[in-house]
């Protein structure tokens, strides 16, 4: 005679893995939580990510009519070029001027627009040699980006949702060390588990677990990966934090109290204007306009030597100008120099050299998270991180569906109760990790919080259905599955 055990009392084999007491059940919990619902934020995150990386092949391809001109033996000066532009009254105050970087690059005179976006500008490209005007398209921010390298870094920012979807890559960028830590501190502990001597060397870590089939080898795969990339997604995590609403707000504050906040120009000139936002029209007029070559001599004689720069105009008569270096590949050339409008002499200047390390390492972070401070090295280095990111949270996704809830079958690898379980001591650091997070990602804290009142409201709900009403799922199985 067969008889069938009550699936409560017999919880079926490898329901609860072993070794999940203490600190590893507490750190595997909240790593699947975070791996399953974090999870799309940050494949999106990271998909997006790749998309903006190979954009700037495709914007020299779709925008070479604008961008490429023939090599010409002599170049106009910078005020014909200008004059030129203007003369199509593209609407809009001039704003700043960029020369042609090398041969065959054509010049670009920008304008703003009270219609475009913000950090937006009607840029207008203009034959350095003939003075011929190749077209207008409007540029994005400081790197001056065209509008489909504008539109995947939207997408890639906010998804094109504004100022709110910003929260979407918040979470990810929040949440993804935490991930990426929690799994290698797993993955140690589940590899010295695996080895008699109960010791996991650097190499086991970087390969999946030799002979294993099923789910283990999924498994095997997800850990390896996730070690190798682990540096990335911690480089990344950090730098997007940086561009982040609220944890980038924290980090700016923490920079200008440490004093390692980006040095800025003193713009305030012989008459003591100070800034140069929105440039008027009145010095773009007449001898304004006359005076961007010697601007740009008495840059050069000042060591302005990079390829790339930017001549802003001064606000109003008597202000200064500005000369910046604009080139974000290595070696770094940011240098500035403000530059009086009355006398044509250098009142300030900022250089790269003289910046904190840390501003120095807050640029080189920014710059290679884009993908340009090595050119194509760093984007070839971030489109192979991509693709190992996504296929990493594709096996996780793997693993939580081959042991997903069903009735009748499946289970949870780590039920409620592990933070009663740990010791004091570690329960005591990991309220104390999860309040300091909280408060420098306040969008981190405010998620965790969210989970943990999800997870009481099913454990609630679990316990009401105790009496017998669906014995097949058993409390939790839906997210701890």
């Amino acid at each position: 005679m067969t008889t069938t055990s009550d699936p409560r009392s017999s919880p079926p084999r490898d329901r609860v893995p072993r070794g999940t007491t203490g600190w590893r059940g507490l750190v595997l919990r909240l790593h699947f939580y975070a791996g399953l619902l974090i999870g799309p934020f940050v494949l999106v995150a990271t998909a997006t990510g790749v998309l903006y990386v190979l954009t700037p092949q495709l914007e020299s391809w779709i925008y070479a009519d604008q961008l490429r001109v023939p090599v010409t033996a002599q170049q106009l000066p910078l005020t014909d070029q200008v004059r030129a532009a203007m003369a199509t009254e593209p609407g809009g105050e001039l704003d700043a001027v960029r020369p042609a970087p090398e041969p065959g690059a054509t010049t670009r005179v920008l304008f703003t627009d009270p219609g475009l976006g913000e950090s937006e500008r009607r840029t207008v490209f203009v034959d350095p040699g003939t003075g011929e005007v190749k077209g207008s398209l409007v540029s994005y921010g400081t790197s001056g980006v065209l509008p489909l390298r504008t539109t995947i870094d939207q997408l890639h920012r906010n998804l094109l949702l504004g100022e709110p979807g910003r929260l979407y890559s918040e979470l990810a960028a929040s949440w993804l060390w935490v991930v990426a830590l929690g799994g290698l501190a797993l993955w140690i502990a589940r590899r010295r588990t695996r080895r008699a001597a109960g010791r996991a060397r650097v190499r086991d870590l970087l390969r999946p677990e030799p002979g294993a089939t099923g789910r283990r080898r999924t498994l095997g795969r997800h850990g390896a990966l996730g070690t190798w990339l682990l540096v990335g997604m911690l480089f990344l995590s950090a730098t997007g934090l940086t561009w982040s609403t609220y944890a980038g707000a924290t980090i700016s504050e923490l920079r200008a109290s440490l004093g390692w906040g980006t040095p800025a120009l003193d713009t305030g000139g012989s008459s003591g204007h100070a800034g140069h936002g929105d440039h008027g029209g009145a010095p773009a007029t007449g001898g304004g306009t006359g005076r961007v070559d010697a601007v740009l001599a008495t840059a050069r004689a000042a060591g302005i030597d990079a390829g790339p720069v930017e001549i802003a105009l001064p606000a109003e008569p008597g202000a200064v100008w500005t000369v910046t270096e604009i080139q974000r590949s290595w070696p770094t050339q940011v240098d500035a120099v403000a530059i009086d409008a009355g006398s044509g002499t250098v009142v300030d200047e900022v250089r790269f050299a003289e910046y904190p390390l840390m501003a120095k390492l807050a640029r080189w972070g920014i710059d290679a998270h884009m993908g340009v401070l090595f050119g194509w090295v760093n984007q070839l280095l971030l489109v192979a991180f991509g693709v190992g990111l996504i296929t990493t949270i594709v096996l996780g996704y793997r693993m939580w569906w081959r042991r997903r809830p069903t009735r009748g079958r499946g289970g949870r690898p780590v039920p409620r109760g592990q933070f009663r379980r740990a010791s004091q001591p570690v329960g005591f650091l990991a309220v104390l990790a999860a309040v300091a997070t909280g408060w420098f990602a306040p969008l981190f804290g405010i998620s965790l919080l969210a989970f943990l009142v999800v997870d009481a409201l099913l454990g609630w709900r679990a316990r009401g259905r105790a009496a017998g009403s669906d014995p097949g799922i058993e409390e939790g199985e839906l997210l701890d599955a």
